[in-house]
Order: structure tokens, then C-alpha cells, then sequence
């Protein structure tokens, strides 16, 4: 699809509460990729461009660079298990948040940054991952501290 003047790529959204970005392809053309809860891969899209930009559904939301990467690390922690440093990491961030629900409390501003950074290192460790097998929507930059 062509991307509409004015709109800018990368863009991020909630769809459904699904992460969802939408990236140049190049020659002026856009492409959605939605997260996999499978795979913690990304699907090709592409026919929900118009919805996202039309702004007119009430289950899309956009989404900043942050909110995205949490999101998507939300999703991948919360439905996927594995094996090696990724899964350690989620496991992790499983183990706060299990303790903040038991004491049902908020999380400290300390457990907060230390959720936020472990995902946002996650994002890139996983990424690098899907990007190494061939997912072509892969896109380990997207995490990177100078990309906020």
C-alpha cells in the first residue's frame, strides 16, 4: 500500500492489543507486521494499514517506540517459553510481577525500570534472534537507546 502523505514510518500501534508496526518498504509503499503469539515472530499485515491509519476503529491504538517494545515484550513473556538468556530474562520479569500481583500492591519505581530495561533488552536479544532466522520484519535497531 502507499503510504498517505503525511504519515510517518516507523509507527506503532495496538491492535486489539496486539502489537502491530508498520515499516517502509521503499519506492513510497508501507507494510504492516503483526507479533505472533505462536511464534514471537511477525506476520505479514498488511490489510490492516488503512485501519490503523484511518484512526477510526476503537481497537487501535498508536503506540510510542516504548509502549511498542513493552507491549511486544509483554506478549512474548506472557506466551512464550523456551529455553536459554531470553526466556531467563522473561522469567524474570514474570517473577516481579507474580509478587507485586501475591502482595497485591504497584510495583516500586525501582521494580518498574527494572521491568522497563529488561524488556527493552529482551526486544533486542530476540529480535537479533528472529533477524539471524530470516523474519524479514525483524528489526533489532527498533530497541536501541538513540531510537527512543
Amino acid at each position: 500500500m502507499e503510504l498517505p502523505p503525511g504519515a510517518d514510518v516507523p509507527a506503532f500501534y495496538s491492535y486489539y492489543e496486539s502489537p502491530v508496526k508498520l515499516v517502509a518498504t521503499g519506492e513510497g509503499a508501507v507494510a504492516a507486521w503483526r507479533l505472533s503469539k505462536d511464534t514471537g515472530g511477525w506476520v505479514e499485515a498488511d490489510r490492516l494499514v488503512g485501519i490503523l491509519l484511518s484512526g477510526e476503529s476503537d481497537e487501535v491504538e498508536e503506540l510510542t517506540r516504548e509502549e511498542f517494545i513493552q507491549l511486544t515484550e509483554h506478549d512474548r513473556g506472557y506466551y512464550l517459553r523456551g529455553e536459554g538468556p531470553v526466556f531467563a530474562l522473561y522469567e524474570t520479569v514474570r517473577a516481579i510481577q507474580d509478587e507485586v500481583a501475591r502482595e497485591r500492591r504497584y510495583p516500586t519505581p525501582t521494580e518498574l525500570a527494572l521491568i522497563v530495561g529488561i524488556q527493552r533488552r529482551t526486544f533486542v536479544m530476540f529480535e537479533e534472534q528472529l533477524q539471524q532466522s530470516g523474519d524479514p520484519a525483524a528489526d533489532p535497531g527498533l530497541g536501541s537507546e538513540n531510537q527512543a
